[in-house]
């Protein structure tokens, strides 16, 4: 009569919980590469519009004062402000879809937008020091839709279109009389705020 010979699972092939762990990890990394390649879809519409409603509050609250000092101290004060709104927002956003927030695309995102800020920082300390306060606005409407537009490569199409609004506003703000400037500003800061940021809410969930 034939023996039958017990089937044994051969030296080489991995025991089953290697295989998991293996299939798990690799899970891990398919998901990781999706999130670095999708687009950055946690932009706050609803904070971009509240950031523009303090922006237009700002010009008017600006135009009152009797000194460029003064005048600049009101539009640092909403330029503190609106990130703190915007970061507010984005990070509602992501928690709501439990997305972190430093990783894929939303850290390309910030690593793209803060560079351009931070120069823009240090550029109106240079600014004031030389007694080039009229050309603050064409200054910051520039470095801000360059670090829209540059971010914006890894957003929905949309973010990049604003940037590109802000740097036309920015040209137009180097050569247009001072006295345009307040309003230059609220035009931007706050109208082009309000006008894409209504468009966003509406598609991209808030």
């Amino acid at each position: 009569m034939a023996t039958v010979t017990p089937l044994r699972q051969p030296e080489n092939d991995p025991p089953a919980p290697a295989l998991h762990a293996r299939a798990m990890d690799n899970l891990a990394f398919i998901r990781d590469t999706m999130e670095s390649a999708g687009a950055f879809t946690a932009v706050s519409g609803w904070g971009m519009v509240v950031v523009g409603f303090t922006a237009l509050a700002a010009a008017a609250v600006a135009a009152q004062q009797p000194t460029p000092q003064r005048w600049l101290v009101t539009w640092l004060a909403a330029a503190v402000l609106a990130p703190i709104i915007q970061l507010w927002g984005i990070a509602r956003k992501l928690r709501t879809a439990e997305t972190p927030l430093l990783q894929g695309s939303a850290r390309k995102f910030l690593l793209s937008f803060v560079p351009p800020m931070l120069a823009g920082a240090l550029l109106t300390v240079v600014f004031y020091r030389a007694d080039l306060v009229p050309m603050l606005p064409a200054l910051w409407l520039l470095l801000y839709g360059s670090a829209i537009v540059a971010a914006g490569a890894f957003s929905v199409q949309i973010v990049p279109v604003m940037g590109a609004a802000f740097m036309l506003a920015g040209a137009v703000a180097f050569f247009a009389p001072p006295e345009w400037n307040n309003w230059i500003m609220a035009a931007a800061f706050g109208g082009l705020h309000i006008a894409f940021g209504l468009p966003i809410a509406r598609r991209y969930g808030g």
